[in-house]
């Protein structure tokens, strides 16, 4: 079997299994680096090649450890799903990844980064993430039909775990996107490809929007296009949202996922008193 055979059964098998757009090209993308690492077709490699790539990723390449398990996982589906060729998992263990708190953006960092768009399709595409808690792939597939002003509502078609959702649509946002439609008259996709091609703008131009935003800003912290969905979670609850009412609004299965944000929360945001104060103050207001 070629490279590319083993590829195509890669490709046909996460497709057969319903995974989602982005975890067929991961799997595919992966298996393809593993194999050009060897210059050979997986076929011919076995468990101390894959041992020694994992290795090489973390040892050489200095990946981290969660990095290192996408492309463990992309190579337990190579084997055991699109070869039928069952591994001994006991010896390519996933590594315990340590969850830190990633940097959340004030609300005038939020605004500083907006206005910092030299443009009314990027601050658009910015301000859509932001505003509707948006994965950088559910924003870049949005279709102008998605969105509906009726109900204040953003569909998102296809999220994680090829789930749909709606969104909430934001007054400001809606302002916004109307007068976006009226100067790009976006058809069937809300943000086009700047090359012409008739297809959606893509999650690395997206990235790249937020990187020179990030640049003229002159925010420091370790950022990404994930940080306006953090600080989306984030500012909801600092404003008394329900924690469920977020999950919801996040597309989370699990409510344990949702509640990683109240870590993220700051002290004095939420209002509370100490239980020792509390004992305090009634202590006084019986003497």
């Amino acid at each position: 079997m070629t490279k590319e055979e083993v590829l195509e059964k890669v490709l046909f098998h996460a497709k057969l299994r319903g995974l989602s757009k982005n975890t067929q090209d991961e799997y595919y993308t992966k298996t393809k680096q593993f194999q050009n690492h060897f210059d050979k077709p997986a076929t011919e490699l076995g468990m101390d090649d894959i041992q020694q790539y994992l290795y090489h990723l973390l040892n050489d390449r200095k990946l981290s450890s969660g990095t290192v398990n996408t492309y463990n996982s992309g190579i337990r589906f190579l084997y055991n799903i699109a070869l039928d060729t069952p591994l001994n998992l006991n010896k390519i263990p996933r590594h315990r990844t340590l969850r830190r708190f990633p940097d959340i953006l004030t609300r005038d960092e939020v605004t500083a980064l907006l206005n910092s768009c030299d443009n009314l399709r990027d601050k658009t595409i910015l301000l859509t993430m932001y505003s509707s808690g948006l994965r950088l792939n559910e924003a870049a597939n949005l279709k102008a039909s998605d969105i509906d002003s009726k109900n204040m509502q953003i569909l998102i078609r296809n999220g994680k775990g090829g789930k749909d959702r709606y969104a909430i649509l934001s007054e400001i946002n809606l302002e916004n996107l109307r007068e976006y439609w009226m100067q790009y008259r976006p058809k069937e996709w809300l943000f086009y490809s700047r090359n012409h091609t008739g297809t959606h703008i893509t999650s690395a131009a997206i990235q790249d929007v937020f990187k020179k935003a990030k640049v003229i800003s002159g925010i420091n912290k370790h950022i990404t296009t994930h940080t306006l969905r953090h600080s989306f979670a984030t500012h909801l609850l600092e404003n008394g949202v329900s924690i469920f009412h977020i999950k919801q609004l996040l597309g989370h299965s699990d409510i344990s996922t949702t509640t990683f944000y109240l870590h993220l929360v700051k002290i004095s945001e939420l209002k509370v008193v100490s239980p020792l104060d509390a004992l305090y103050e009634r202590s006084k207001n019986h003497a």
